[in-house]
């Protein structure tokens, strides 16, 4: 892997990783469009560039953050509530991926069985569930602020948000779709749903990444080397960071159905360019 690739990748991750469109299924687009073969070195690539996303939340968020540290240390109960609820949400996924790495792996990252085919599938259902909900949610008067906010999370919520995350080991599914619009069935208004999005998403991809560093870190180094590896991690942070800033300010007045009509289009163009003959 050159530089210039690792540079692409990260910006593909950053911009993508907390938006509604599948950053797991735009890095597997751009690995193939760029000739990088999937295995198991290119993939902890693409998983520990993620760092550089999961720094641009900590952030953008710090103050939630340092709430819940003082919650941790016995300071704050609003911040141990949330850290406690954020850690019971990422739980079952947590488990079901353990369960289930191998399998998905082999037959939905990619890999010679299906190809790209899994995650086109994904956007088009995942882009059409997105202009239903939009829909219905117009329909019934709702705007981005009606809903609870993030501090009246309950445990209850947090594990049935937690449980549907795990819809997102299919690529190209979205871990921020699912836990987005599980936040907006419980309950919760959208910007609480998005921002509670964005933290379990610094809890699951953390540990997803320190996994994958441990498994594969020592073979991904010997392979590509520190600077493709830093280059990624800048971009996917600086990225990430407006990535972030724009769609949190997006959806303060607008909907998500751009995210629909995106994925729907994205998933017919891919399509056509999967079925032309080479």
């Amino acid at each position: 892997m050159d530089i210039i690739q690792a540079l692409i990748l990260g910006l593909v991750e950053g911009l993508t990783e907390y938006l509604p469109v599948s950053s797991t299924g735009h890095l597997l687009l751009a690995q193939r469009l760029m000739g990088i073969e999937s295995s198991e070195v290119s993939d902890a690539f693409a998983i520990s560039i993620q760092v550089g996303a999961i720094l641009a939340v900590l952030g953008l968020y710090r103050e939630r953050v340092g709430q819940m540290i003082l919650g941790i240390a016995g300071r704050s109960p609003d911040g141990k509530r949330l850290a406690f609820n954020l850690v019971a949400a990422f739980i079952p996924a947590a488990v079901l991926g353990l369960l289930l790495e191998k399998v998905i792996k082999k037959y939905l990252f990619g890999g010679e069985t299906w190809g790209l085919w899994p995650v086109v599938a994904a956007w088009f259902a995942g882009g059409l569930a997105i202009l239903v909900v939009s829909a219905v949610r117009r329909r019934r008067g709702f705007t981005p602020g009606t809903g609870l906010g993030l501090d009246s999370l309950t445990l209850k919520m947090a594990v049935i948000v937690g449980t549907a995350q795990c819809l997102a080991m299919w690529p190209g599914v979205s871990r921020s779709l699912i836990t987005i619009v599980g936040g907006l069935l419980v309950g919760l208004s959208l910007p609480a749903a998005v921002e509670l999005s964005f933290l379990l998403g610094v809890v699951t991809l953390g540990a997803a990444t320190a996994k994958d560093m441990l498994d594969h870190g020592g073979a991904m180094l010997a392979t590509y080397g520190w600077p493709p590896l830093a280059v990624g991690f800048l971009a996917a942070w600086l990225s990430a960071v407006l990535a972030v800033k724009w769609m949190v300010g997006y959806l303060k007045s607008h909907g998500m159905a751009i995210f629909g009509w995106y994925r729907v289009v994205l998933a017919i163009a891919v399509t056509m360019w999967l079925l032309w003959p080479k």
